[in-house]
């Protein structure tokens, strides 16, 4: 399998090169940065520096690919459009190769709350978290209007460590139980493990260690 791996120099992006690699897969990196970023050293390994809006290096970043791993991301204050305007363009470019298959990063905001509303709009939904969580919405309506077999996840806190292979996850809500944190590993074990198992297609998924 080759795999695009956008926002491939972050905290969760270098989890799923390492993963992605792990698994024999051919690993396309993508990003500004990829050639100042401490990547292990593999035959499997294609670095291809490129920005996010741009059509035509995003459209030679999927060519080609059987999937897209996205883990785009950005500052906190909405005033970063990498998530949403990023997210349109990988899904245009991907509609164009003919690639079907992305699992995206997202916030645990727009995941559903008991009453069906999403989390996010709930008056005690932490306000700091509100710019950045309408840029994730963003992202989710312009997957959940694509054609793409797309998944969605909707990672709460994200801390910076190795996978521990014990985390839950659900369907459209926060799983039960909810920890409000995944390490940054566990997350990219769930991504890349979901691209064969397809469990969760057209959906968006809460994850907690």
């Amino acid at each position: 399998m080759t795999v695009t791996i956008f926002g491939a120099t972050g905290t969760v992006g270098r989890q799923l090169v390492k993963q992605a690699l792990f698994k024999g897969y051919k690993v396309i990196a993508f990003g500004r940065n990829v050639f100042t970023t401490d990547f292990p050293k593999d035959d499997n390994l294609e670095l291809l520096q490129g920005a996010l809006f741009d059509e035509e290096q995003v459209y030679d970043a999927v060519k080609g690919s059987n999937a897209v791993l996205s883990a785009i991301g950005g500052a906190f204050d909405g005033t970063d459009k990498a998530r949403s305007l990023g997210m349109k363009n990988i899904i245009n470019q991907m509609d164009k190769a003919g690639v079907e298959r992305i699992v995206a990063l997202g916030g645990m905001g727009i995941l559903n709350a008991d009453d069906g509303t999403l989390l996010i709009d709930g008056e005690n939904y932490p306000q700091q978290y509100v710019p950045v969580g309408l840029e994730h919405k963003k992202a989710y309506e312009h997957l959940k209007a694509s054609n793409l077999d797309w998944t969605f996840v909707c990672s709460p806190d994200i801390i910076n460590a190795d996978a521990t292979g014990e985390f839950v996850v659900n369907a459209d809500y926060p799983p039960t139980p909810n920890k409000y944190k995944i390490n940054a590993g566990d997350l990219a074990l769930f991504m890349v493990n979901e691209l064969e198992k397809n469990e969760f297609i057209k959906l968006r998924v809460g994850i907690s260690n």
